[in-house]
């Protein structure tokens, strides 16, 4: 093998291997399969197999065995091994697999990094579509957060002064998960925008951006869409729910009230009519905007976290800020499903302190 150019280390414990791999970088692995005395089953080889495998994805593992058999073979590269090769061996064979094993695991850690790379230049991006910081609102306390499943996501929130006295939020949820769904977000974020500078009523700019999003969203892809405007003089919230999980209302006396008035999701139906809603907000009123991703989180027995909760949290932190709140549902959240999210997860916290 020098002679053909490699630089091997010679290890003959299990727990060397592993922490060799886990310090030092490496093209490739050639291990004997029975490299215990007396174990001829071959099942420490195997276990090492899908432990290297668990600690490198890419790394190549060729594996050798005098008293193979189809069987084991099988078993070997079910658990992760890359190639297999019987002693006793042709050196021609075996540098043969080993070259080719090297160059595929190349092309694949090339191709893992530029992937890596995009994934973080489309978060840089998504990141810039959302709020930097959230504007003041006399009266009120105002906390928002965004989480993705993946690397980028589909979700999407904005709070926006429109004018002296009105503040335009609105909460969005796209079908999917991952990239195809935050190319979806950023179309709804660009058609949104220039919409929330117009003063509209929430219906009305329910029904633009309807027919926009119409024009060029795929069959099977949607946004669930909620939009509201707060006059904090009046202290009074219009607004529209395009098929968007309703945002909980939570009163001060512990009533609640579901913001349900609207229509369809958007970007399937183009000719759908929307309609507005009106609440007054009286001071200690909480409103909860959320998506799925948090009322769906399930636990170990595939119980929802549900509204139920959010509604709980909310009566519990009397007293406490919008952000505070908010973070108690997110850890809340979490605690339920163990931090294993199934979705984004997104949450506006709104509350009237007057």
């Amino acid at each position: 093998m020098r002679s053909s150019g490699f630089a091997t280390e010679i290890v003959t414990d299990p727990g060397r291997v592993l922490g060799e791999i886990e310090t030092e970088q490496f093209e490739a692995v050639l291990m004997d399969l029975n490299y215990t005395r007396g174990n001829i089953g071959g099942e420490e080889g195997l276990r090492l197999v899908s432990q290297i495998r668990s600690a490198d994805s890419l790394l190549p593992v060729i594996v050798m065995t005098a008293w193979s058999s189809v069987d084991l073979a099988v078993e070997a590269m079910r658990r992760g091994a890359s190639d297999f090769i019987q002693k006793p061996w042709e050196n021609r064979e075996l540098l043969q697999k080993l070259q080719s094993q090297i160059s595929l695991a190349r092309q694949q850690r090339r191709a893992r990094r530029m992937h890596d790379e995009e994934l973080r230049d489309a978060r840089a991006i998504q990141d810039e579509l959302l709020p930097k910081r959230l504007p003041e609102v006399a009266g009120y306390d105002i906390a928002a957060m965004t989480q993705p499943l993946k690397f980028v996501g589909g979700d999407y929130y904005n709070v926006v002064r429109t004018g002296g006295r009105e503040t335009a939020f609105c909460i969005a949820d796209v079908a999917g998960k991952g990239m195809p769904a935050a190319l979806l977000m950023s179309s709804l974020h660009a058609a949104l925008k220039p919409l929330m500078g117009q003063r509209l009523a929430p219906a009305e700019l329910c029904d633009r951006l309807n027919r926009m999003l119409c024009d060029f969203t795929p069959i099977g892809k949607f946004c669930s869409f909620f939009y509201g405007v707060l006059d904090n003089v009046e202290h009074r919230l219009r607004y529209c729910n395009a098929g968007h999980n309703p945002p909980l209302l939570v009163r001060a006396d512990e009533r609640y009230e579901e913001l349900e008035a609207g229509g369809a999701v958007l970007g399937q139906f183009p000719n759908w009519l929307y309609q507005d809603g009106e609440v007054e907000m009286g001071n200690g009123d909480k409103l909860l905007l959320f998506t799925d991703g948090l009322v769906e989180a399930g636990n170990a027995n595939q119980e929802a976290f549900g509204e139920e909760n959010l509604i709980r949290v909310a009566r519990e932190s009397s007293g406490c800020t919008a952000e505070a709140l908010m973070h108690s549902l997110i850890r809340s959240a979490s605690e339920h499903c163990g931090g294993n999210f199934q979705d984004d997860a997104s949450l506006i916290v709104l509350q009237a302190k007057q």
